[in-house]
């Protein structure tokens, strides 16, 4: 599901330009960033499977060097190779960036099904730990790669921290929310 919401994403199709490899690089990569946020924090799916929020507790965002190892297996291909370097860099630049305090949660990844986006699925699965946050005083933290994702997650208290454009790539938003 996940590789099918991120089908049409600016950084998806930076990473891999070509329409017909994209969708398995995507299951791989977020098979791996999957596993990774298992350890580290928790995922919320809706109830069919057709949204999901991928989050990282408090101090558990950073990647591991195994993390870092899958991630580049998913760009594994020989037709992408050339690639990824460039996205390496890139995306390892978007992490340097990532604060390292206040302590908080990191959304790594929230997705809808294309077929199922509209109907208030992704504010569902995004609740329960923006709820967490307000509770415990914890603020959060993404990184948009849309710029139209910008005013729907300011629905959510979300401000843009920065813009970082990634090399002879798209714009990313960094994004932090205050608890409420």
């Amino acid at each position: 599901m996940l590789a099918r919401a991120f089908d049409d994403d600016p950084v998806a199709r930076w990473a891999c330009p070509r329409d017909a490899l994209r969708r398995r690089m995507l299951e791989r990569f977020h098979a791996a960033r999957d596993c990774q946020m298992l350890r580290a924090g928790e995922i919320w799916m809706s109830a069919g499977g057709e949204s999901a929020a991928v989050w990282a507790a408090p101090e558990r965002w950073r990647s591991s060097p195994a993390d870092d190892l899958r991630f580049t297996r998913a760009m594994l291909h020989p037709r992408l190779l050339r690639r990824t370097p460039l996205v390496g860099y890139g995306l390892f630049g978007v992490e340097r960036r990532h604060p390292p305090k206040p302590p908080h949660w990191y959304l790594a990844t929230v997705g809808t099904e294309p077929a199922a986006q509209g109907r208030g699925l992704g504010t569902a699965v995004l609740a329960p730990v923006l709820e967490e946050c307000d509770r415990d005083g914890v603020g959060a933290y993404l990184e948009s790669s849309k710029e139209r994702n910008v005013d729907y997650y300011a629905r959510f208290g979300f401000r843009v921290t920065e813009e970082v454009r990634l090399p002879r790539g798209p714009r990313m938003w960094l994004m932090w929310r205050d608890a409420r």
